[in-house]
């Protein structure tokens, strides 16, 4: 059994923050006792290929200047997943996998995975376990972000992920565990949340390293939105995806059979509480 694993790096030697996390998944990744391929593909960030040789981590690699984005655009998560699908179905893999980069990726990882009895699927885990500031915070409380997506799928599903996403673009920062998550609904695949059996611990990003905020970020989510509404309607998915926020996502990922105490209170506190917080502020402002 393989895995191809669709990530990219930020540069080293930027920031120290940054280089020490993206050294940490690696670590994580080289003790897995698996057999992984990265997918990595690259916008010319200075010294990812120099350090990732140095870890010994097998890999497919590829270089896009950022000459050929369109202009101030950095890179793009679906020219990634374009080159990670060309590898996929040339080659002998049994899971597409797409990370993150500042996450350390659970021991048991495929484990876990392997006791799934579905030929087919998409595996994630939701909420991650984050790290703010160096304190952990309540490792069932509902963040933002899916930063670990597993797909078990076959060539012949893998071509029609490539035939579905030929008409979808995607720039910078955002969309990505939203596109995901309806690229599984386009697959027919079940999804499965591994929560109750594993923890993502993800990291806060050295944003200002790189010039990016919050209101850099909005910006970033509201342009690849249009193409994401694309892309859903070229599929006959629900617009909720572009519009739904996390309230339509934790509703697409629901299952009984993947709750814990831990799961079922995320999404108490997500719902009833957040839901109710946010008609509060509508209402009094």
């Amino acid at each position: 059994m393989s895995a191809l694993w669709i990530v990219s790096f930020r540069p080293f030697g930027k920031s120290k923050v940054n280089d020490f996390y993206q050294n940490m998944f690696m670590d994580s990744l080289n003790c897995l006792d698996f057999d992984i391929t990265l997918s990595l593909t690259q916008f010319d960030e200075a010294n990812v290929k120099d350090i990732v040789d140095k870890k010994k981590i097998k890999k497919k690699y590829k270089n896009i200047p950022r000459t050929s984005l369109p202009n101030n655009k950095k890179y793009s998560n679906k020219l990634m997943l374009d080159n990670a699908l060309d590898e996929f179905t040339t080659n002998e893999y049994q899971y597409l996998i797409f990370s993150t980069a500042d996450i350390i990726v659970p021991s048991k990882l495929f484990e876990i995975v392997s006791k799934i009895k579905l030929d087919e699927y998409c595996a994630l885990v939701y909420p991650n376990t984050h790290i703010s500031n160096g304190i952990i915070k309540n490792n069932f409380w509902p963040h933002y972000g899916i930063d670990l997506i597993i797909f078990k799928i076959n060539k012949k599903t893998a071509l029609n992920f490539k035939k579905i996403i030929s008409s979808y673009n995607q720039y910078d920062w955002g969309i990505i565990e939203n596109f995901y998550i309806a690229a599984s609904e386009a697959l027919n695949l079940k999804k499965i949340n591994l929560f109750k059996h594993i923890n993502v611990i993800k990291f806060d990003n050295d944003f200002e390293a790189f010039e990016e905020n919050r209101n850099t970020q909005k910006k970033s989510w509201k342009e690849n939105q249009k193409y994401f509404l694309n892309f859903l309607q070229n599929n006959n998915l629900s617009k909720l995806y572009a519009y739904g926020s996390y309230y339509f996502l934790l509703f697409k990922i629901f299952n009984l059979k993947d709750l814990n105490f831990r799961l079922f209170l995320c999404y108490i506190i997500f719902y009833p509480y957040n839901l109710i917080k946010k008609i509060f502020k509508i209402i009094t402002n």
